[in-house]
């Protein structure tokens, strides 16, 4: 038992969302495969997506472009959010992976690498990056990309999502026959006037649903599954794991799992985390540990070396993230490398 937590990523599953979010758009769907194809694997995520038909994708580093190009190859493509800046700007060049400009040094530094195919990003109210709209630059050869991003796409009936459309359809007015770019994950369900010419989503490729819990339009992609170390019987005023952060009111039967914060669940589990063991959902107890966690297994035939699902099919990953007090992408990108990644084709 080399490995006794594995992250399985459903290749097929991942495909089937993109083709359910070209349905949803009418419109290109461009990935977004930043942070490691959000914890999954870029280079396999994105292989199976261009299967699939895609040919644009976007990550936020630098680094991360240039790693994609090598896996890719010279096809597609590739975008790197933050832009570019001093040295930056020449390998970007020579890979021939195109930043999205984001303020005036940006562009300089670009055009001081030779220029050519980028992008250009306008903020309109995120407040993050980008120009902001009255201080935009005109139209400018090589541009062929402009987008934004939603500050508050997962909550439909926020007025910032149309205020950010309304904004950004008079901003890229100066730049005619530029492609452009506005809807992220959660956007994608906001309509079609929110679509413009291409959607960017990322997390909803994954799995994640877009207001932040589970939605039966989108497919889990990932599963986090643990081995059973070891079962025992916890006598009622005993208690379970550090702190004595449970206390066994009644006997209960105890499992414990092998997967811990170092692999990437999250202590904030505690006490509100729950897994999918034998065929039922189950309670966390006490603490998360650095390698293990506790799961109560009263009733249930368990034995060690049975698996417990922490975030799947039967544990949808928003369900998992709430518990945590936290969102999927953040779940997803906590995955360590210590937890090996098996893609199902």
């Amino acid at each position: 038992m080399l490995t006794p937590a594995v992250l399985s990523v459903d290749l097929n599953a991942l495909a089937r969302n993109y083709h359910t979010l070209e349905a949803l758009t009418r419109v290109p769907v461009h990935p977004v495969v930043k942070a490691d194809g959000y914890g999954l694997g870029a280079a396999p995520c994105a292989k199976r997506l261009m299967a699939e038909g895609a040919r644009t994708f976007f990550v936020a580093r630098a680094a991360e472009g240039l790693a994609l190009r090598t896996s890719l190859g010279s096809e597609p493509t590739i975008y790197v959010l933050d832009g570019c800046h001093g040295e930056i700007a020449g390998a970007l060049k020579a890979a021939n992976v195109r930043p999205v400009l984001n303020q005036p040094a940006q562009m300089a530094a670009w055009a001081a690498a030779g220029g050519g195919a980028c992008g250009l990003q306008i903020d309109t109210g995120m407040n993050r990056i980008g120009f902001r709209p009255e201080d935009a630059p005109e139209m400018f050869a090589g541009l062929e990309l402009v987008l934004t991003h939603l500050a508050c796409a997962d909550e439909p009936a926020n007025p910032m999502n149309r205020q950010q459309r309304d904004l950004f359809a008079v901003s890229v007015q100066r730049y005619p026959g530029v492609t452009r770019s506005f809807a992220n994950s959660s956007g994608c369900f906001l309509g079609r006037d929110f679509q413009f010419d291409t959607a960017r989503p990322g997390v909803a490729l994954f799995g994640g649903g877009p207001e932040g819990k589970p939605d039966t339009r989108i497919a889990p992609v990932a599963t986090l599954l643990a081995d059973v170390l070891q079962v025992r019987d916890v006598p009622a005023g005993e208690s379970v794991g550090y702190g004595r952060g449970f206390i066994a009111d009644r006997p209960v039967r105890v499992a414990t799992v092998a997967t811990g914060y170092a692999d990437g669940v999250m202590r904030s589990y505690s006490p509100r985390g729950e897994v999918w063991i034998a065929n039922e959902t189950r309670p966390l107890l006490g603490r998360v540990s650095m390698d293990v966690c506790a799961v109560d297994v009263t009733g249930l035939d368990v034995s060690v070396g049975d698996k417990a699902e922490l975030f799947g099919p039967n544990r949808p990953v928003d369900a998992a993230a709430a518990a945590a007090g936290t969102i999927s992408y953040e779940l997803l990108t906590s995955i360590t490398t210590r937890v090996p990644r098996a893609y199902t084709q």
